[in-house]
């Protein structure tokens, strides 16, 4: 039983990521009252839809490594009033330039 758990060390495991990946680099690309295609051109696709609010969008990425067994997980998540954002929470931080819009 000890030569087993010996093994178990060296066997390896692949990390696991789901979801979307993004990098604070496209999140820096954000800016208020941008449309859902101009966020669907820098971010791709949200992950996750909500069917009871349309106008909130889930962009969600977790990795498992394999090796370590650490969990990461991120999370932004968008609110648009009439098709362009209003509100950006979650994991990431804000740029300075987010409260200006694209056409100022």
């Amino acid at each position: 039983m000890a030569s087993l758990q010996a093994c178990s060390s060296w066997i390896y495991r692949i990390d696991i990521p789901q979801g979307n990946y993004l990098d604070q680099k496209d999140v820096d690309k954000l800016r208020i009252q941008m449309t859902k295609e101009q966020v669907i051109y820098i971010l791709g696709q949200p992950v996750v839809n909500d069917p009871f609010n349309q106008d909130r969008w889930y962009y969600v990425y977790t990795m498992k490594r394999g090796m370590s067994d650490e969990h990461i997980r991120k999370e932004l998540i968008i609110d648009f009033d009439q098709g362009k954002i209003s509100q950006v929470s979650g994991d990431f931080t804000l740029p300075e330039t987010f409260n200006t819009p694209l056409d100022q």
